[in-house]
């Protein structure tokens, strides 16, 4: 798979760099095992980008080296059980929870309506009802990243998806596939619509009470950080993402640019908190 170098703020593409890159995805099971991905040749491509590196893993090849981010890879330690994975949550969060369901649950005549779905038919039937939410999320309007079009990309033996109805109208779905010894957060998305009534969480928490039971050792919330990953997880590893290029002019001119947008929107970032800090010590 190939990707171009992104200019990005937060969730928004500005612009990209045509540099084509091999996309090499860490596993959890290798990210926990520190175990160095084999990179493919790249076939006239500009370099590979690795994601889920673990910070103490270093890659065996020669090139110019960028970190573009840096991270902890979540998990839900689902050998432990549900009741010691609630019981390792904060009682801020169990709290939030409850108040969260029942709020939605208010909201709809009294019941949280959320719906499994695990073979091969059921997930057939889930594909169209879960794209109709899908079509109206962020993920597909700025990053690309809602559930496939493709059928064929839902419809399999090592995945489950889960929706959450409003009436007879599905609001939010989650989607998720095997990999290893864990499932994968694959999917997820939630009509804005309904924002106010917080169903991605409402259905977080239904999705992960059913794969307790589902025989896998992990539930991998997968690459980059977030709030709610780190609520949820009851462990992680330390990881970044590394792009490496073939030394060549126009490579090096391509990382160049990356490098000085990516430290712009840093020092733009330090300078709007410290006039946010500075404009609530004079108030």
């Amino acid at each position: 798979m190939t990707d171009p170098f992104a200019l990005q703020v937060g969730a928004r593409t500005l612009a990209t760099i045509p540099r084509r890159l091999v996309r090499v995805g860490v596993s959890l099971d290798a990210a926990l095992a520190r175990v160095a991905p084999v990179l493919p040749a790249l076939n006239g491509a500009d370099g590979w980008h690795v994601t889920s590196l673990p910070e103490d893993v270093a890659l065996d090849m020669a090139g110019l080296t960028w970190v573009r981010q840096r991270y902890v890879r979540h998990f839900v330690d689902l050998a432990a059980g549900e009741a010691a994975w609630r019981a390792g949550l904060s009682a801020s969060t169990r709290a939030a929870m409850k108040r969260k369901a029942r709020k939605l649950a208010a909201a709809n005549g009294g019941r949280v309506d959320i719906r499994r779905y695990a073979t091969r038919a059921e997930l057939g039937a889930f594909h169209p009802l879960a794209r109709a939410v899908a079509a109206a999320t962020y993920q597909e309007r700025l990053l690309g990243a809602a559930l496939p079009a493709a059928a064929a990309a839902v419809v399999r033996d090592d995945a489950r998806g889960w929706l959450l109805f409003m009436g007879e109208a599905p609001v939010a779905y989650l989607f998720c596939t095997a990999q290893g010894t864990s499932w994968r957060y694959d999917h997820v998305g939630h009509d804005p619509a309904f924002a106010a009534l917080s169903p991605g969480s409402v259905l977080m928490e239904a999705a992960l009470g059913d794969l307790f039971g589902e025989g896998r050792a992990r539930f991998d919330f997968t690459e980059g950080d977030g709030q709610h990953k780190r609520t949820l997880a009851s462990g992680g590893v330390a990881c970044r993402d590394v792009v490496v290029l073939r030394r060549t002019w126009a490579n090096r001119a391509a990382l160049g640019a990356l490098r000085g947008f990516d430290g712009a929107v840093s020092a733009a970032k330090r300078v709007a908190m410290l006039r946010a800090v500075a404009g609530r010590v004079g108030r």
